[in-house]
């Protein structure tokens, strides 16, 4: 299959406060943000024409960069402009939207004070993550080799670009292999997330999923615990040892990017995509698509 490169595609691209040709949207090599990881982003999904929880991930992409040292020059409302502005330039009515900010070029060395933030927010045309086949049929994830780091070693909870070098290295390798994705373990062996997901078990008729003390607390996530409480289920959020696999009935991830997902296999653990996950997939499905979500 052909792939339409991301740097060479017709459309527009919000750039520093301002609409310009998507092929005109470029960065300097020697950026703070691609040799020393002062980057954050977000990934966010239109339906109907309508960004769900922009407010939540507008807020984020500040937090983040904060948690990294700097402050984004766009206020949250400015932010949901420059999104609008950037769908309505592309005509995009349901895609997926990147919004960006990162170091410049004025300073190159590991201290970078003075280096400019730079934003800007694209937006494209974008299906499901995973295509609707593997994701009606549950996908297959294998074990990664690499572990999310412990809370003092890294800004965890800022959605920063260097945090996903090692999901990235996992990604590619469980790929390799034939997997879907791979299941990330944290600094204490215990189970974290997927590379670019959370992740839920359902034992018993309960629904568990790990403690974001060392990883994102994802915004889909928080959303799922909600329709799932919702609906009367419960849910307990805690610390999991990747052994609980074995009295697991169901596994599904969530995500803006893969929305809610289920699991088939994790390693040689395999699952049943279940009532409680198709349950919590039309929901979600259906919640996105209001005219108010």
């Amino acid at each position: 299959m052909t792939m339409l490169p991301f740097d060479d595609r017709d459309g527009s691209i919000w750039y520093n406060g301002e609409i310009i040709p998507w092929r005109d949207a470029k960065v300097h090599i020697l950026s703070h943000g691609l040799h020393y990881g002062s980057s954050v982003f977000e990934g966010e999904r239109s339906y109907n024409g309508r960004i769900f929880k922009r407010q939540e991930h507008h807020e984020r992409l500040i937090s983040s960069g904060k948690l990294l040292g700097f402050d984004i020059p766009y206020t949250i409302d400015e932010l949901h402009l420059a999104a609008q502005e950037v769908m309505d330039a592309n005509g995009i009515v349901d895609g997926y939207l990147r919004p960006v900010a990162w170091r410049g070029s004025e300073m190159m060395a590991v201290s970078a004070q003075k280096s400019r933030i730079h934003v800007a927010i694209a937006a494209w045309e974008w299906p499901s993550y995973f295509s609707p086949e593997d994701r009606l049929k549950g996908i297959r994830l294998d074990f990664a080799e690499w572990r999310r780091p412990d809370p003092s070693t890294a800004p965890v909870h800022s959605k920063a670009a260097g945090l996903y070098m090692i999901a990235t290295l996992s990604k590619h390798a469980a790929e390799a292999k034939g997997y879907n994705d791979a299941l990330m373990l944290d600094y204490r062996g215990q189970i974290a997330e997927a590379t670019g997901a959370n992740v839920f078990l359902v034992q018993d008729g309960k629904i568990h999923t790990p403690t974001p003390d060392c990883f994102l607390d994802g915004i889909t996530r928080r959303t799922i615990i909600d329709l799932a409480k919702q609906k009367g289920y419960e849910v307990i959020e805690r610390a999991i040892m990747p052994e609980e696999l074995s009295n697991t009935q169901e596994v599904f991830l969530t995500g803006t990017a893969v929305e809610v997902t289920p699991v088939s296999e994790i390693g040689n653990y395999k699952f049943t995509p279940g009532d409680i996950t198709k349950d919590l997939l039309l929901a979600y499905d259906e919640l996105v698509r209001q005219p108010t979500a």
